[in-house]
């Protein structure tokens, strides 16, 4: 009696866990169920029913009086139809979202009929010839061996399936693996012992053994997240992606990695997996691998939820990594670290290049803009050099009057002082053409440095204005463009940056301007210069009457370099502007087109 009490005692015990598992399972919202936690269900329902059938068949049976062949018709309800929800969930889990044909309907077929050879087993004794609790003295019938090796054959092709893939994606000394294991070969391997006779025992061992697989199965699944290993059609597609990883267990141990990091580091399977990280990194010393740094980074991750992110150089395969450390837990269960490495490689040699051509470009802007300067020195110089040898030319003749004149007695002293005032305006001519000269040197001096190392420093509106004046009128003049300038502020306003880089953008839309007016072969047109206050910035407007930007140019403008001039223009100009603009003077720069009229540029630089 005490053996039955304590039967029954596990029995419960087992059905309580079982239905607290179910109950679990049924209160997960519909919308993330996966097809692996359906089947799942499916099993543990089955369990649950057979459990309890078969409490009932224990307590029941000796109580009213009833033969327990009659429970047995409820309690092969569950039994039957577990080895077919089991054989399911191991498909669900090695494929994702698998479509199940309709063939899959004829695997229950011998469950039904093994229901129904039991149910009229009093008519024709084809299930069993005698049926005893005790399964040493029960005699099977021809249906009864049927059914066992059906189910027998289906957990063994479901454990197959289920450990071949738990051991591809986590491997075969993982927790999940272990767990898979024991969960299924305890009742697979205790009801072939008792089948065979090799062990005395009761139809009560079967549930209980089978209801401790589940739980086994639970643990892993609040424990381990069973039913989230990756499934193997996932596990295809981390096979195929082009960035390597591998996961870490506490013990830095690999207890995973996709096929890209044993291509990418010509590892096998075998050599790495299980084995300690930096037992691995010490003895492949050629890939120059820092483990104190490694070590620290992964105690950093382990220790908080940020990413933690290195660049390194693998010296024997010569390739760039970008590398990835996360932290993966479920439910605050530490799972692993991820180390996660995107090659780089490719990506660093087209940035230097990009880097090697930005170079030339800004380098061909910049003598382009030398070259453009030049002749505006040689047409702002020419007029005061000319005007300077004219003054000598009078100078000398005043010089040589002057001479004749000391021994002429008809010259009187009203003569010497009105030669001395004609020589005094002469050499006042001289000076201010020299203070041009020294004006526009200083400009185009400050231009030809611009693309060099500056400091801030303050400059005033009417400063800026003298600049691009200076520098601007050569080209305005050929172009037969007018420059109209107006500042609605004090000329004396100071701005803080350096001049020479505002003159330059300034200088280059206004350039930009004179080129679309010749673009569209017109000539006597006019640009509008204009300087004023608006929202605590100082604006600086140019427009024109061009004609206004194609489509095709303002969808780029600023954001790359583009250019309407052909192989005569870089695209540098207004695309470094926009950068010039930010980056020295924290401004903006925008436009406003309209086709068939004109463009206007505002620079807006904020008042300090």
């Amino acid at each position: 009696m005490l053996t039955s009490i304590s039967t029954i005692f596990i029995l419960i015990i087992s059905c309580v866990l079982v239905n607290i598992l179910l109950i679990y399972l049924l209160n997960i919202k519909k919308n993330t169920l996966s097809q692996t936690h359906r089947f799942f269900t499916l099993a543990c329902f089955c369990m649950s029913f057979w459990l309890i059938t078969i409490i009932l068949q224990a307590t029941l049976t000796n109580i009213l009086n009833i033969n327990p062949i009659y429970f047995e018709y409820l309690v092969y309800i569950g039994a039957c139809f577990l080895p077919v929800s089991f054989f399911f969930l191991s498909i669900s889990f090695s494929n994702t979202k698998y479509k199940f044909s309709k063939k899959y309907k004829l695997l229950f077929v011998i469950p039904i009929i093994s229901l129904i050879a039991l149910w009229t087993n009093d008519i024709h004794h084809l299930f069993y010839k005698v049926y005893s609790v005790n399964i040493s003295e029960t005699v099977a019938g021809p249906f009864l061996m049927l059914h066992n090796i059906y189910s027998y054959v289906l957990l063994a092709l479901g454990l197959i399936r289920l450990l071949q893939y738990s051991i591809k994606n986590a491997g075969f000394f993982s927790r999940q693996s272990i767990f898979i294991c024991l969960g299924v070969f305890i009742p697979v391997i205790i009801n072939l012992l008792g089948t065979f006779g090799i062990i005395k025992m009761t139809i009560y061992i079967t549930p209980i053994s089978f209801a401790v697989a589940i739980l086994l199965f639970a643990l892993a699944i609040f424990k381990f997240d069973f039913l989230k290993i990756t499934p193997i059609a996932l596990q295809r597609i981390v096979d195929r992606i082009s960035d390597s990883y591998i996961v870490l267990n506490e013990d830095n141990k690999i207890t995973d990695f996709n096929q890209t990091f044993l291509d990418v580091f010509n590892a096998v399977s075998n050599d790495i997996r299980n084995k300690n990280l930096f037992e691995l990194i010490g003895h492949y010393k050629d890939l120059n691998v820092d483990a104190n740094i490694l070590k620290k980074s992964l105690n950093e991750a382990n220790n908080s939820d940020k990413t933690v992110i290195l660049e390194k150089h693998f010296d024997k395969i010569n390739k760039d990594f970008h590398i990835e450390i996360n932290r993966i837990e479920s439910k605050g269960n530490f799972l692993g670290t991820l180390i996660l490495l995107k090659d780089v490689t490719q990506h660093n040699i087209d940035m230097q290049t990009i880097k090697d051509n930005q170079d030339m470009l800004v380098e061909k802007e910049r003598l382009a803009s030398l070259g453009q300067m030049i002749g505006g020195i040689a047409h702002n110089l020419k007029t005061p050099i000319m005007s300077i040898a004219g003054a000598t030319e009078g100078l000398s003749d005043l010089i040589k009057e002057y001479d004749s004149s000391i021994e002429d007695p008809e010259v009187t002293p009203k003569d010497h002082h009105d030669i001395a005032k004609d020589m005094n305006e002469w050499i006042e001519k001289i000076k201010t053409h020299l203070s041009y000269m020294s004006d526009v040197i200083t400009a185009i001096k400050g231009q030809a440095v611009a693309f060099s190392e500056q400091t801030a420093s303050g400059f005033t509106v009417k400063e800026l204005i003298n600049y691009v004046d200076i520098l601007m009128k050569h080209e305005l003049k050929n172009a037969l463009i007018t420059l109209n300038l107006q500042s609605d502020i004090d000329t004396s306003t100071t701005v803080k940056g350096n001049i020479n880089s505002l003159v330059q953008v300034i200088n280059n839309i206004i350039s930009n301007a004179i080129q679309a007016y010749q673009s569209q072969e017109k000539t006597n047109g006019t640009i509008d210069f204009r300087i004023y206050k608006e929202n605590n910035n100082l604006v600086f407007k140019i427009s024109d009457m061009a004609g206004g930007l194609p489509d095709n140019v303002t969808e780029k403008l600023f954001k790359e370099m583009i250019t309407t001039k052909g192989k005569n223009g870089t695209g540098l100009g207004l695309f470094m502007s926009y950068s010039n603009i930010k980056a020295h003077f924290n401004g903006k720069l925008r436009y406003e087109t309209e086709k068939g009229k004109g463009t206007s540029f505002f620079i807006e630089i904020p008042i300090v």
